[in-house]
C-alpha cells in the first residue's frame, strides 16, 4: 500500500471538501499488470460532505477530482468515488 499517497489523497480531500467522514483504500493490488496501472495507483474514495448537498453525482465527482487534480499527473490512475451527502449517510 502506498501510505503516503493515500496520505495525500487524504489531506487534498480534507482541505477541500471538509468531510464529515472519509475512506481511502488503494486497490492498486487488484490491478497489477493492467496497462494503465503501471503509471499510478487505483483508489476507492468514499467520502461524506456537506458541499454535496444538492448536487448530482456529476457535479460531485468534478469536485473530488478538482481536489485531487494535482495527484492525477502520474500518481493516481484511477479513483472509485462514492460520494454521499450528511442526509444520505446510513444511520
Amino acid at each position: 500500500m502506498n501510505e503516503s499517497l493515500v496520505h495525500a489523497l487524504r489531506a487534498a480531500l480534507e482541505s477541500a471538501l471538509a468531510p464529515s467522514a472519509l475512506e481511502i483504500i488503494d486497490d492498486s493490488a487488484r490491478h497489477h499488470g493492467h496497462a494503465g496501472a503501471a503509471g499510478g495507483g487505483h483508489f476507492k474514495v468514499s467520502l461524506t460532505a456537506a458541499a454535496f448537498r444538492g448536487r448530482s453525482a456529476l457535479e460531485r465527482h468534478r469536485l473530488v477530482y478538482a481536489a485531487v487534480a494535482p495527484l492525477l499527473e502520474g500518481r493516481v490512475h484511477a479513483l472509485n468515488i462514492r460520494a454521499r451527502s450528511p442526509e444520505e449517510e446510513a444511520p
